[in-house]
């Protein structure tokens, strides 16, 4: 016969799901506008280097 073990959930999460939600949207949008701000140093580094 096999053994089952039930453990139960002592406590809360660290952090209730919208918190989670709110926090990765944040880090979501933050990086998106990373990205577009070295892609657009980028195009002005290329654009300056093909009008010279």
């Amino acid at each position: 016969m096999t053994n089952f073990t039930i453990t139960e959930r002592r406590g809360r999460a660290a952090l209730p799901g919208w918190a989670w939600f709110v926090m990765l949207w944040c880090v979501g949008c933050g990086g998106a506008f990373v990205v577009a701000e070295v892609f657009k140093v980028f195009m002005n580094v290329t654009l300056f280097a093909v009008m010279r």
